[in-house]
């Protein structure tokens, strides 16, 4: 008896108060863009709102109004991914963007003379993949503002759909601008050395391979008490110039072999320790010319080329004070003649190899 009479009063409920009916979603259809992507593809759309969920809140057309959650059709994020592929060109061969959903949103109110007022906010992140590494880009934050009558709710999803056009349009204007020259856009890199052209600055002696050491050249005052006949210490550096240039970053650098004369001394005026000496500037140059053959484009990569070519360098300056060493030693600083011959013909043989000297 107890489980009819809870029946009944069922069968009542749903006689004296229906259901109330969900509200229909959102319809998102395509546009048509005034442009077609010549820098990049959307090859995803993602969710980064804090708060997933339907993305309106609009007033029903019952007196009164009253505020209903309502979302796209089939959801926000399917919706987004579908009305960005139907609406904007894709050619893979271009930069793979991310589009990342920051916030979307349509807030209704109550207007002035029955009215209702809409206001969309939109808020995306652009990023892009290079080399496996998210590159950001730019952000976009905007919208729209609508007025309606509430048996209008079909013009809510034309005004969304310009306000996305908006964002769209946005991105597209900035890669245009920005990928000539945004090294956050380049590509690939392209690297040209050349070797610092002056042949002195100051105190600074740079290498030359017309213009030898020369005895005036060791203007520093004596620092070694051993039996050292003259002492030079040369080195090397590089400067470099980023620039992108059509989405490749150029880097233009100059090697700079040197000589700082007033650290360079002397206590013997004879050829043959000239030429120990010389030998010594040619070594670094040698180790300049291998460290411009490691700084070549299949080993940098546009998002950490200045970190690489450093390590190089590191790696290159080592190399020059291990070689300068072996050949101290072996040469026993220039007294064992025969040492120091097969050495002069070492480093002729690798000055020719690399150009630096004539064959």
């Amino acid at each position: 008896m107890l489980f009819l009479v809870f029946s009944f009063w069922q069968l009542l409920g749903g006689w004296f108060w229906p259901a109330v009916a969900a509200p229909q979603p959102l319809v998102l259809q395509p546009a048509k863009l005034a442009f077609t992507p010549r820098e990049y593809y959307f090859a995803a759309v993602a969710e980064a709102r804090p708060q997933p969920g339907p993305v309106a809140v609009l007033l029903s057309p019952t007196p009164g109004g009253r505020a209903e959650a309502v979302d796209l059709q089939g959801g926000a994020l399917p919706a987004l991914r579908a009305f960005v592929r139907q609406s904007v060109p894709a050619n893979p061969v271009l930069r793979p963007v991310t589009l990342r959903v920051q916030e979307l949103r349509i807030q209704e109110t109550a207007g002035a003379g029955g009215t209702i007022e809409g206001q969309i906010t939109v808020a995306f992140g652009f990023d892009w993949q290079r080399e496996g590494e998210t590159v950001p880009l730019t952000q976009y934050r905007g919208g729209a503002r609508y007025r309606r009558l509430p048996s209008q709710r079909a013009a809510v999803e034309p005004a969304l759909r310009q306000a996305l056009v908006g964002a769209l349009t946005y991105f597209d204007v900035w890669v245009t601008q920005q990928a000539p020259r945004n090294v956050a856009l380049a590509r690939r890199v392209q690297v040209r050395f050349q070797d610092d052209a002056r042949a002195m600055e100051g105190d600074t002696l740079f290498y030359q391979p017309q213009r030898p050491l020369l005895w005036a050249d060791f203007s520093g005052t004596r620092r070694s008490a051993g039996n050292f006949a003259a002492a030079v210490f040369p080195s090397f550096a590089y400067t470099g110039r980023p620039q992108v240039v059509n989405g490749t970053l150029h880097l233009d650098l100059t090697l700079q072999v040197f000589v700082v004369r007033s650290s360079s001394w002397t206590a013997t005026q004879d050829a043959y320790s000239l030429n120990h000496e010389q030998r010594h500037f040619d070594l670094v140059k040698l180790v300049g010319e291998r460290f411009k053959r490691k700084v070549q484009p299949d080993s940098l990569t546009v998002a950490d080329y200045n970190s690489i070519i450093q390590l190089q360098y590191l790696r290159s300056y080592w190399e020059m004070n291990r070689v300068q060493e072996q050949y101290e030693a072996e040469t026993q600083h220039g007294t064992n003649e025969a040492a120091q011959q097969r050495w002069n013909q070492r480093i002729d043989a690798e000055l020719r190899a690399f150009g630096v000297k004539p064959n």
